[in-house]
């Protein structure tokens, strides 16, 4: 724990790896961090460039147009109708609001904030810079009976997951939403992965009709087009690598996103004017998004046979930027191993102790980089 009660930052522990692994004759391939590193599309750049004369304040709210963007991108990419463009908040990225949603939806001590067993870990510092209690859950039955007194401030989804790439179904998200409004529990999805999804086919609903790449909380066959103690998290780092632009939404009730509203607006936290017009143009725009998800997909072919025959097993990954792998052993002991072959990945217990037996392998580096690991693995 550092000084301020926070875990230590757990990439810092990752140093002395890295600096064995940077002494491979080949170079390091750091494929630990899902930081993005192919160009930002020319269209985003374009209107961002064309924003760059930015002498006012920027609205907290954001532009209407990028409200509207956002209700359109829903509907057309995420099979979500209907969307309140009252209920869309652009956000500092996501990392900012899945970090600051428990302090600024007022909870603190005596508030429980669930999340996922193996998770991204600002879930649980969110909890912490509130003053709130993480409490990890690998399902909701663990929770046991409760009033709602008694119930959870907040609870956590992400799909598709960050690390392991599983994708929760219409089934469990349905499952989910009803527990949660017969407890007054508001859900929050963190969906940053959605359109990355890997499977040929992602399935039906139960009247036939075709899945809309990842299901979304808010998709009506979950929640009846009723958004009330729903939100959904979404960034464009990855789909359009915009890491660097910092450029994302929250969008769902529009009671709650309104509370939000109202702090973000006293504490300036605003998203420049030109990356609102860059979303603007990032959300309109498809095509771009299709040449980066062929991106990766080469990438994950590549790296996955790769990791087959290094006796890897690839668990889940059907969605997302990572490979959920293990080699039947401790994390760190596989980390050791890939380290000598100059490869830099993630320990799984950086994302809770039911990962001690994986490691996060990213798809983010270069082709080079990606087949320089491969042919190291192979």
């Amino acid at each position: 724990m550092t000084a301020t009660g926070l875990p230590d930052f757990p990439w810092d522990s990752l140093a002395a790896l890295k600096q064995r692994a940077s002494a491979h004759a080949g170079g390091l391939v750091d494929l630990s961090v899902g930081t993005p590193v192919d160009a930002t599309p020319e269209v985003v750049r374009r209107a961002l460039a064309d924003a760059s004369n930015a002498p006012g304040y920027p609205q907290v709210w954001g532009t209407p147009d990028l409200r509207q963007a956002v209700v359109d991108w829903f509907e057309r990419r995420r099979g979500v109708p209907g969307l309140d463009p009252d209920g869309v908040l652009p956000t500092i990225g996501s990392k900012e609001l899945v970090a600051w949603l428990p302090t600024q939806l007022g909870l603190g001590k005596g508030d429980t904030v669930v999340h996922p067993e193996v998770a991204y870990p600002t879930y649980d510092v969110g909890a912490r810079l509130a003053g709130a209690s993480p409490r990890p859950m690998r399902s909701l039955t663990g929770l046991g009976p409760m009033t709602r007194a008694s119930a959870p401030g907040l609870l956590w989804l992400n799909t598709p997951s960050n690390p392991t790439g599983q994708v929760l179904g219409l089934g469990h998200l349905r499952k989910v939403v009803s527990w949660a409004r017969l407890h007054g529990v508001l859900v929050a999805s963190d969906e940053c992965y959605a359109e990355l999804d890997w499977r040929e086919d992602p399935g039906e609903d139960d009247s036939g009709r075709a899945a809309v790449s990842t299901p979304s909380l808010l998709d009506p066959r979950v929640c009846r087009g009723d958004p009330t103690g729903l939100l959904v998290v979404y960034s464009l780092s990855k789909r359009s690598s915009m890491a660097g632009y910092r450029a994302g939404f929250v969008a769902g009730d529009v009671s709650v996103v309104r509370r939000l509203l109202e702090v973000r607006r006293h504490a300036g936290m605003m998203l420049p004017w030109p990356v609102q017009r860059a979303m603007v143009a990032a959300l309109g725009d498809d095509e771009h998004v299709a040449v980066q998800k062929a991106r990766y997909a080469r990438r994950r072919t590549t790296l996955t046979k790769a990791l087959a025959t290094s006796g890897f097993r690839v668990d889940h990954s059907d969605a997302g930027l990572y490979l959920w792998s293990s080699r039947g052993e401790g994390s760190w002991e596989t980390l050791e191993w890939l380290a000598g072959h100059g490869i830099l990945a993630a320990p799984g217990t950086f994302y809770g102790p039911a990962g001690a037996e994986h490691v996060r392998i990213a798809l983010t580096a270069s082709d080079e980089r990606i087949e320089a690991a491969a042919q190291r693995l192979a």
